[in-house]
């Protein structure tokens, strides 16, 4: 999530304004403390894409359903519970869009505060998940957003290092693996290598959640909560920007929970220090290629479309 996310009300007012419709610059401006919650409802657990935020998602899912009110107090329970932290070390909480101040940026106010201003929508409710999921990386984002408002200002363009954060915390995947073949072929787009012939080395989802059989060599989790929010309606172009996380082979044996705290930990440590951020940090992975996240992906032939599955233009 980022300034521009959290704008629309602002940019309405200002297009409405211009045309000279008086009335409908005025309901622009009027605050908007709840909106239509049916999307909520749409959310599917049973997707593997979802599934990694069942336990908590659930719960908040039907708070949301019930009213604004109702889901902010359940986010904010949650992170009294679990003294979660903001970039720079102040308690989390959840505050409504509305009480963001005007003309505050929207990461420097987190790190000031702790306050995350949460619109009673799909993108901020998945969101708030990261930051239960993957406390320590969302910190570490907010964090370094923070620094580079303070350094830059905000200005009408990010620059390289924050479009990087930018892509991060809206559309990334974490990509696990043991197998340097495999971080290549990701790297390489070779998806042939990746998706077909080495089909087995993906950790099924089924397995993951009853206790895994230690013989994968890659995953993913997905992290990126405008991703999370295209996933509703899942279409085969939907492609993630991939964070490859080498991991050991003993990595397989492990549980969900060790494996999260062990790539929030890696992640975040990573993200402080990089020197470097931008665009070529990551690697392109269409979601819905994943084995055993999409049935049609179980014929080889559903990796024949080159919109999708694109050949690399450039070494990685």
């Amino acid at each position: 999530m980022n300034e521009a996310g959290h704008g629309v009300a602002a940019g309405a007012t200002i297009a409405a304004a211009t045309t000279g419709d008086a009335s409908a610059a005025m309901l622009a401006r009027a605050p908007r403390r709840t909106l239509p919650a049916g999307g909520f409802a749409d959310i599917d657990w049973a997707r593997p894409w979802f599934a990694q935020h069942a336990a908590r998602g659930r719960r908040w899912q039907q708070a949301a359903l019930a009213g604004y009110t109702p889901y902010l107090d359940e986010l904010n329970a949650d992170a009294r519970a679990a003294a979660r932290q903001t970039g720079r070390g102040q308690p989390l909480s959840f505050i409504a869009q509305d009480d963001l101040p005007e003309g505050a940026a929207y990461e420097a106010h987190i790190a000031a505060t702790g306050c995350v201003p949460t619109r009673h929508n799909l993108h901020d409710f998945f969101n708030a998940l990261a930051w239960f999921s993957f406390p320590r990386i969302k910190a570490a984002l907010n964090a370094r957003q923070a620094a580079a408002i303070d350094a830059l200002g905000v200005g009408p363009t990010r620059g390289g290092v924050r479009d990087a954060l930018t892509l991060f915390d809206e559309n990334a995947v974490l990509y696990a693996s043991s197998d340097p073949a495999l971080v290549a072929a990701l790297r390489g787009f070779d998806w042939r290598t990746l998706f077909v012939a080495q089909r087995a080395a993906w950790e099924s989802p089924d397995l993951l959640e009853s206790g895994s059989d230690g013989s994968a060599r890659c995953e993913v989790r997905v992290f990126g909560h405008a991703l999370l929010e295209k996933l509703i309606a899942p279409y085969p172009a939907c492609t993630a920007h991939a964070w490859v996380v080498e991991v050991p082979e003993a990595w397989f044996t492990w549980s969900r929970a060790q494996r999260d705290a062990h790539l929030d930990e890696t992640v975040s440590a990573t993200l402080e220090n990089a020197a470097m951020l931008d665009g070529r940090s990551f690697a392109p992975l269409p979601v819905l290629g994943i084995p055993g996240w999409w049935p049609p992906n179980a014929d080889p032939a559903f990796y024949d479309d080159t919109t999708v599955f694109r050949p690399g233009r450039r070494a990685r």
